[in-house]
């Protein structure tokens, strides 16, 4: 990688001459490669097929889950998840195939009805969140679409700047929550330390119905390191603060993202007040998927071997994407990125101002990212800097042949601020 900061402005121009006959060369080849969700490949989906051969209907307490009924979940997969995740069976409500869905629903019965005899935030003047950034869109779509302020809490190498999240809520009785994905984290793949969960748990807030949706998508998704995370339920227990634990995970990139199954987990009274709302909004959810889904995963120890297959799959997807980027810019400061132990996403930062340009002109080429500026609310990065690659998608070669375009893009739009 040339160094651009000793480069000549001839060098520079003769260099980005080079640089535009590659890039002409990719114009023509009118290439149609997508890099911008982090969808599970073909491969991985072929993993769980066997699933879709399990048809019992029938629970272990002689239950037909073909009926109604059964609101919560059934008990194999109330107990399956508590193993999994060690949280306690009795305090975990199975929901349908979407988490979001969940973290939707669950902010709007906070929005319409409050919490336990709270005061239903769409009777507030204002309502305010706490948003890890970068951090994962449809989270912060769903906070904009409710009307909520959010604020940017910077990711930090232990997860988020707490001194900035306790200052906050400690005098903002506005502040009524933090979304947030602490382990391998969308898309910078941090994972919270055990002081940071410990101090979420404790921090004084000044609303008193203050929330920590505790979005745990990537809880066993490990590509190069399983790390675990520490109990946020214990944390709370500690402190009596159980009540603003609101814990979701899903099994949407274990199987099949469009038939996985998903979990609501909080405290005693979190789950009376949830029930109580979903046992008129809904008469239960799909038990013949619990039930296929417990008898293909089976325990713990099977659905962490059964994870280390993925992490085979996409181990190699995501070699390539560091190491080209190591290969193209070896610690050269025009583009930062760190390597993430587990989750779906690289984290890449431009120079200021390039991350729309970037993104553009490779899907002139053909190469279609995440659009700039979505890892941040409203889709407004401040710096213009911030990229999500996805590598889990696209075959071997196409992910080549896009790393290769995205490094081309990021090296032209960086020569063309630096002329400028």
């Amino acid at each position: 990688m040339k160094d651009f900061s000793i480069l000549s402005k001839d060098e520079l121009l003769k260099y980005r001459e080079e640089l535009q006959k590659q890039y002409d060369t990719y114009l023509i080849e009118k290439l149609d490669l997508n890099m911008s969700r982090g969808k599970p490949c073909k491969e991985q989906l072929d993993l769980s097929n066997n699933m879709l051969n399990i048809n019992d209907y029938i629970s272990s307490d002689n239950i037909d889950l073909r009926n109604y009924g059964i609101l919560d979940g059934i008990k194999e997969a109330k107990e399956f998840f508590a193993s999994l995740l060690d949280i306690d069976k009795n305090n975990i409500i199975i929901g349908g195939n979407s988490t979001l869905n969940m973290i939707y629903d669950a902010i709007s019965r906070l929005y319409m009805f409050g919490y336990m005899g709270s005061t239903p935030w769409c009777r507030l003047e204002k309502v305010k969140f706490l948003c890890p950034v970068p951090g994962y869109d449809r989270h912060f779509d769903i906070l904009e679409k409710f009307g909520f302020e959010m604020i940017n809490i910077p990711i930090t190498k232990d997860g988020i700047n707490m001194d900035m999240v306790e200052d906050l809520c400690k005098n903002d009785e506005n502040i009524k929550g933090i979304i947030c994905v602490p382990l391998y984290s969308n898309p910078t793949g941090t994972c919270y330390s055990k002081e940071t969960v410990d101090r979420l748990a404790k921090m004084q807030t000044k609303a008193k119905d203050f929330k920590i949706f505790w979005d745990n998508a990537y809880a066993i998704h490990y590509i190069y390191e399983k790390i675990e995370l520490y109990n946020i339920f214990e944390a709370c227990k500690k402190y009596n603060t159980e009540d603003r634990i609101m814990y979701f995970f899903s099994t949407s990139k274990i199987n099949f993202p469009g038939g996985g199954v998903s979990l609501l987990a909080g405290s005693d009274n979190t789950i009376k007040d949830t029930l109580s709302h979903l046992s008129i909004q809904t008469i239960g959810y799909d038990k013949i998927n619990q039930l296929r889904t417990v008898k293909f995963l089976k325990d713990k120890e099977n659905t962490l071997k059964f994870m280390d297959k993925h992490a085979n799959i996409l181990r190699p997807k995501f070699d390539i994407v560091l190491n080209t980027l190591e290969e193209n810019f070896n610690n050269n400061p025009i583009l930062k990125w760190q390597k993430p132990k587990g989750g779906y996403f690289v984290s890449v930062d431009t120079l200021e101002g390039l991350a729309k340009k970037v993104v553009a002109m490779c899907k002139e080429l053909g190469v279609v990212l995440t659009d700039a500026g979505s890892t941040y609310p409203k889709k407004q990065d401040p710096k213009d800097s911030n990229i999500r690659l996805a590598p889990s998608f696209p075959n071997i070669e196409e992910l080549k042949k896009a790393m290769d375009i995205f490094c081309l893009c990021v090296k032209i739009a960086t020569i063309d601020k630096m002329l400028a």
